[in-house]
Order: structure tokens, then sequence, then C-alpha cells
């Protein structure tokens, strides 16, 4: 069997996926994928002069085509597109936020593409979604980007592999369950893990022997930490790739020494798919800068341009309804160097969450990762949610396990109060379980306070819901 999975893996990239792909739904995935592939070869100041140049085209679409853009760039002193001169230029015009995109929905779509539009839906995990239109060459060319980036972790077309993803609680339909069989693919859902069912995951990951392990990180951390505790070993994978959700250093540590597999990460996001991914090479994430023009704005801690900084991305290719330094919500950390790899594109060194869920001391510190290390550090804590409803105060949700020792709070408080300072006090709560979001993802942060009003609100009913308690009954302790 598992000779066979070997073989159909370069049948399918060969011959199947280009008969169905390019014969039989006359896309262009591969020949953007060929191009692709050799663009990233390109010099650093190749790729940027590269990158330029479709900016460059997109701008001038965007002023004769886009109604919105006209305004929105003229309200900034923007005459004309020959105003905008260089990245620099371009750095310098105002951003397109989710408001813009729910407000200005009709005058974001170019004439000439208004009636030929794709849509699709951001999952709305953080209560806003948004709807979006693209193109068909730009979903191809997402499809091609992405292709690229998943090689990189051993991920290539046909390559046997299992995910650890979210589904539809009633399954996925007939022909979606066909297609993914084709694709050499296995899916275990994410949605319905528990402690009661920990081990069908593993016997799952065991009897599949997938060469690729793909997942989210909450739920691969999970299993991990269950494996671990009871010192189990399960069916190595050649590489695991994680997506969906941030990947702490001591959860790559983690997940590495237990299924004994190198962890590749990647970052995307549904608006645009894939924005950066590791090669393997060398630390941080390759940002897809052939595609994608990536900024990075605004710092979370003030002044601090070396930490953590807002997401702005511009998709090339989107002429149907283009996103102009769009704020997905996202932040990121720059990363200065070049990897060993000799592939010319731009490096993230992390990505750090969203800016909602930026947790934050009353100087401005950002604390967000720091108080996860903390508590993925203390023995019998098997899950975790902070809420930070102000500045001076964090909630943290605890569910525990059988190795929890109460006195383990007050060190935790010792440990955040050393490095954080008096100026933010730690809370703790006991649940029985944190859900998902409706994505199947785990926001072990929510932070309110740069929300509306009734946003902050719609937050803090969520994390109440999610405690499964009174306010009254919770207990502080």
């Amino acid at each position: 069997m598992k000779g066979l999975r070997r073989a159909y893996g370069p049948l399918f990239r060969k011959v199947l996926y280009p008969l169905y792909e390019s014969g039989l739904r006359g896309r262009r995935t591969l020949r953007y994928l060929a191009e692709y592939e050799r663009d990233q070869w390109l010099s650093a100041d190749e790729i940027q002069a590269l990158q330029w140049r479709k900016l460059r085209t997109l701008i001038d679409h965007c002023w004769t085509q886009v109604p919105f853009y006209r305004d929105h760039w003229g309200r900034a002193g923007v005459s004309a597109p020959g105003d905008i001169r260089d990245h620099a230029d371009y750095a310098r015009l105002p951003i397109l936020t989710k408001a813009d995109l729910r407000e200005h929905f009709e005058a974001l779509k170019a004439e000439r593409w208004r009636h030929r539009l794709l849509y699709k839906t951001t999952g709305g995990s953080t209560g806003e979604p948004v709807t979006i239109g693209y193109t068909r060459e730009s979903y191809e060319r997402r499809t091609a980007v992405m292709l690229r980036g998943y090689a990189w972790a051993g991920a290539s077309l046909g390559a046997h592999a299992l995910f650890l993803w979210g589904q539809d609680p009633d399954g996925l339909p007939l022909k979606e369950r066909l297609h993914h069989v084709a694709f050499n693919r296995r899916y275990l859902n994410a949605y319905v893990m528990g402690e009661a069912n920990m081990a069908e995951y593993a016997d799952a990951i065991d009897a599949d022997r997938p060469d690729v392990l793909i997942a989210y990180v909450a739920p691969l951390v999970r299993l991990a930490k269950w494996l671990d505790a009871r010192g189990r070993r399960v069916h190595a994978p050649r590489s695991i790739l994680c997506a969906a959700e941030p990947l702490y250093p001591h959860h790559r540590a983690l997940i590495e020494r237990v299924f004994d597999a190198p962890v590749h990460n990647t970052y995307g996001c549904r608006e645009v798919m894939l924005i950066a991914a590791e090669c393997g090479k060398g630390p941080g994430l390759h940002t897809n800068a052939d595609h994608l023009h990536v900024e990075l704005g605004e710092p979370v801690s003030a002044g601090d341009t070396s930490g953590p900084r807002e997401v702005l991305v511009t998709d090339l290719h989107n002429f149907g309804m283009p996103l102009m330094r769009y704020a997905n919500g996202d932040i990121a950390t720059a990363h200065a160097r070049s990897c060993p790899c000799g592939r010319g594109l731009p490096m993230l060194a992390s990505v750090d969450g969203r800016r909602m869920d930026a947790l934050r001391t009353p100087e401005g510190r950002f604390v967000g990762e720091f108080l996860e290390y903390l508590v993925f550090d203390t023995p019998g804590i098997q899950r975790f949610q902070a809420v930070q409803h102000r500045l001076d105060s964090i909630d943290v949700t605890l569910v525990r396990g059988e190795a929890f020792d109460p006195l383990a709070l007050d060190r935790l408080r010792e440990r955040f109060r050393l490095v954080c300072g008096e100026s933010t006090q730690l809370h703790f709560h006991y649940a029985d379980q944190i859900p998902l979001t409706r994505t199947g993802k785990l926001r072990v942060a929510i932070s309110t306070l740069s929300c509306s009003v009734g946003t902050a609100m719609a937050h803090a009913f969520e994390w109440l819901a999610h405690t499964g308690l009174e306010p009254a009954v919770m207990g502080v302790v």
C-alpha cells in the first residue's frame, strides 16, 4: 500500500493533475506555478523591481477603474497616479480597513470586472466577517503560490497528506470527499477533538502513515501534549506543516520532539490565501513578494519598530476588486536577514497573532507571547484563554488537568510581574472547556481595548459564554 501511495504522487503531479487542471478545467495554475518557481530565485533587488512593476500597473488600473481609490487617495493629496513614484510614496497612502470593505463594497469593484467577479467571505472569528470579490486569474495565481509554499515543506502535489483541520460537523459532501481522495489527502476533524477521543487521532495517524501532517496549531499542540504525557509515539511523517494560528517556539519544540519530524510554519488569510511560508533552510518565513506586496505598518508597542507590527497586504493580481494596503487584522515581526536557501523573497521573523488580540500593559509593552509561554510552561494546564478588557488587568481562563497545582498560579503571577511590572494584574478563572471558534481555531488571546463599544461587549459576552459560568459564580483565584 505504501509503495502504491509513493507511486501515485508522481503520477498525480505529472499526469493526472495537469490533465484535470489545465485540460478539463482550462486553468492556468500550472503555468503560473512555473512562473513563481522561476521568480523565487531572483535576487532581492530583482524581486523588488518585479514587485514594483506589478504594483505600478495595479495603481494605474485602480485610478481609472476603481471609484473608491480615486476618492480614497485623492483625500490624501494624490491628484494623479504618477504622484505615487515608488514604494515610499505607496507606503504613505491610507490603509484599507475591513470597515471600508463593508461600507464601500460596490465602489471597490473595478468597472470592467463588476459583473465577472467570484466571491468569498472571511470566516468571521472576530465577529466581523467581510466579503471580497476576485478574478479567475487571481484565484489561479493564489493556488499556484500555495502549491509552491506547501512544496517547500514537503507537501508537494500528490504527496500523501493527513490534515488535522476544521470540518463541517455534518461531514464533507461526496464531491469534496472524492476530490480529497484524488489529491491523496485524508482529513481528521479538529472540531470534535476532546480528551475522551484523543487516542482515536493518534490511532488514525498510525493507521494512515502520512508523508506530511498538515494541521491547525492548537489541536496539534493539544495532541502532542496528550502523547507526551503518556509516553506514546506515533508514526513520524517526513514533515509537519502548521497553519491558521501563530506557532510559538515552545510549541514548535514540543511538536518536533513528540512527532520526530521537522515543522514548517505557514501564514495566510482567506482574503489572499498564502502570504508567507518557511522553506526549512533557515529561520523565518518567506513572503510571496513576487505575488503580493506585504508591508508591516504601525507597531503594536508604541515606538518599538523591531517588535510586532500590523500586516498590510496588496494582492498584485486581483484587478477585479483590488485590496490595496489592506489591514487584515494580523500582526507580524520583520526579519532583517536573508535566508541561506538563496531565494530573494523577503522574510518575516514571526507571525504573532491578531492586532485586536494583542495583550498590552499601560506602558505599551506587548505581552501576549510571553504570557502564552508562561502558561505553557506551567504543569497541569491543558488549555487557556486570556482576555483583556482593561490595560491594568488580564483575565485568564484555565482548563485544568490531573497534574495541576493551584500554587503554580502564584509562581506564574510572580514571573509575569518580574517581566511586565506591577501595572498589569493577572486574574485566573477555571472552566471545563474553551470552545474553538467557528473556523476551528483556539483564540488564546482576546483584547477589546481598541474595539468599538458594541464589538467589545460582543467579545465580553463571547468570553463569558466560553467559560460556561456566570460572572458571580466564576470566582477569582
